[in-house]
């Protein structure tokens, strides 16, 4: 089984109120914000966009989640170096940390246990 395309990006900002504003600008709406500084925007039926706030003195990051349908079933070729198998999430998902071979990590995500 494979991944299926790029469920969402995660991204970090250092000013919660600029950067809603910016990608409503490009056409995202807000889907759900917590009120401390997060939220999901999407645009259409495309990817999530979940934008969290960090504090001035971090720098802020971007992480790329690919889709997988089923961690179940879920099998890492041997070409793709596995930092952690598949966990359950605090968000009702379950994800897993890969390395590329130029050493950056990327999510695979996949629905939570039912």
């Amino acid at each position: 089984m494979a991944t299926e395309g790029i469920e969402a990006v995660f991204l970090e900002t250092r000013n919660w109120g600029k950067a809603a504003k910016f990608f409503q600008a490009l056409g995202f709406e807000l889907e759900t914000s917590s009120g401390d500084g997060s939220g999901v925007f999407r645009n259409g039926e495309g990817t999530y966009l979940v934008v969290v706030e960090v504090p001035q003195d971090r720098e802020p990051a971007m992480q790329v989640a690919l889709k997988v349908p089923d961690a179940e079933r879920f099998r890492a070729d041997p070409a793709v170096e596995v930092v952690t198998p598949f966990e359950d999430t605090h968000y009702g998902t379950r994800e897993m940390t890969v390395r590329d071979p130029d050493g950056r990590l990327w999510s695979l995500q996949a629905p939570g246990k039912r």
